[in-house]
């Protein structure tokens, strides 16, 4: 399979210390623990908001995820609006670029429930990510 490519964000192609692999330029972004779990949150979860965030079951510390989300903003993962509700709250929304790591999240999660020791809540479909039915 030949993947697609794009000329969106192309790195610096004067610096020798980088291969121009496709792999670790994504890991780049999200090969940390949390990244991910935030797209995760966002694009399953219904969480829109940094106190839903940090109150995922991972518990990911208040500075880390201030951390992640700034760099998915400014990679254009994802976006940051003023919540019409609540003056001091924002609304974080995935863009298209961060819609597009669905099948990223998909296939780790497929990859989980075959080598890993997934959840039963998972298994049972009854946890906000896709359940086997939904895949």
């Amino acid at each position: 399979m030949q993947a697609v490519k794009t000329t969106v964000n192309n790195p610096d192609d004067s610096d020798p210390s980088r291969s121009g692999c496709p792999v670790s330029l994504g890991l780049d972004i999200f090969g940390d623990r949390w990244t991910l779990l935030i797209v995760r949150d966002l694009m399953f979860s219904g969480k829109r908001h940094y106190r839903e965030m940090l109150a995922s079951s991972e518990h990911i510390s208040s500075n880390i995820m201030a951390d992640r989300l700034k760099m998915l903003l400014a990679e254009g993962i994802i976006t940051k609006a003023e919540d019409s509700s609540h003056q001091q709250k924002v609304i974080y929304s995935l863009t298209e670029k961060g819609i597009a790591l669905r099948p990223v999240l998909m296939a780790i999660s497929d990859w989980s429930y075959q080598y890993r020791p997934v959840g039963e809540a998972y298994r049972q479909g009854t946890q906000p990510f896709e359940s086997d039915e939904n895949r």
